[in-house]
């Protein structure tokens, strides 16, 4: 008969291998914990597991944050199942995260549709397009990227390939123009349509990275929204930013949202005149 010590092995176990896993336990672990299905109806009742998904428990509370509800979606679709898709994107900091997770598991073998989860099946998922971030089996940047834009509206998906490149995550061969923002992005275009130079991209001058840069024209341009510059220290750091590139011989124009958006016109005859210049 076991002794009350014995009786509190499996939960210090339980407790150990929740910790290594956001929370979250399997039912095969349960198993091998020495749990058989009376032990754990006993612990459903008290508590001290709580069902998640089939076969998938949080032991103590059901309070999952992000990580743990990626990782209990995975967990759910046993061996080979990795977070993926939009999911992927936001434990990699590319997108924010949603309600709904979204897990791709190899081949095309059916399993069953549960609450929450949106499940891909892929026949080119391999295993050097995995790998493990926070302890969740993931899609690696290039394949998440690649499975991205095969979901998002090509805006989305642009923002989502500048925000990967302004993290260093690996691209593969996906072209980027080198813009950080949705503003940097238009500026760019509007340069193209009218056919005016294009410029260096987020390139280092003196000890500052400039938006952007005409080197033979010395022409600095920099864009910028009001929420990132209305406090009184970014106004005087942009004071200080632009005298310094003035005495190293640089012009500097500076342009905000509305004037891009709205008056593109006035902004691409500033610029176009300054680069005959």
């Amino acid at each position: 008969m076991w002794t009350k010590g014995d009786k509190a092995k499996p939960d210090a176990q339980l407790a150990r291998i929740a910790a290594r896993q956001h929370g979250l336990i399997t039912r095969s672990q349960l198993a091998d914990a020495g749990l058989l299905s009376s032990g754990i109806a006993v612990r459903l009742d008290s508590g001290r597991l709580h069902r998640i998904h089939r076969g998938v428990y949080a032991v103590g509370h059901a309070a999952l944050g992000n990580e743990g509800r990626w990782l209990a979606a995975v967990l759910a679709h046993g061996a080979g199942a990795v977070l993926s898709h939009r999911s992927a994107a936001a434990l990699w900091g590319i997108v924010s995260s949603s309600d709904l997770v979204e897990v791709t598991v190899p081949g095309g073998g059916g399993r069953a549709r549960r609450s929450g989860i949106r499940l891909h099946r892929s026949q080119t998922l391999s295993p050097a397009d995995v790998t493990l971030r926070s302890g969740i089996p993931v899609t690696r940047p290039t394949r998440t990227l690649d499975d991205l834009r095969r979901v998002l509206h090509a805006t989305k998906f642009a923002a989502a390939l500048r925000q990967a490149e302004f993290l260093r995550l690996p691209l593969g061969d996906l072209p980027t123009d080198h813009t950080r923002s949705e503003l940097e992005a238009r500026f760019l275009s509007l340069l193209r349509r009218r056919r005016l130079p294009q410029p260096e991209v987020n390139v280092p001058v003196d000890q500052f990275v400039v938006d952007f840069l005409g080197r033979a024209e010395l022409l600095v341009v920099e864009l910028y929204g009001w929420g990132a510059h209305r406090s009184r220290s970014a106004f005087e750091a942009d004071r200080d930013r632009d005298a310094r590139l003035k005495v190293l011989g640089y012009e500097v124009l500076r342009f905000t949202w509305r004037q891009v958006t709205g008056s593109s016109d006035a902004v691409a005859a500033t610029v176009a005149r300054l680069l005959i210049r």
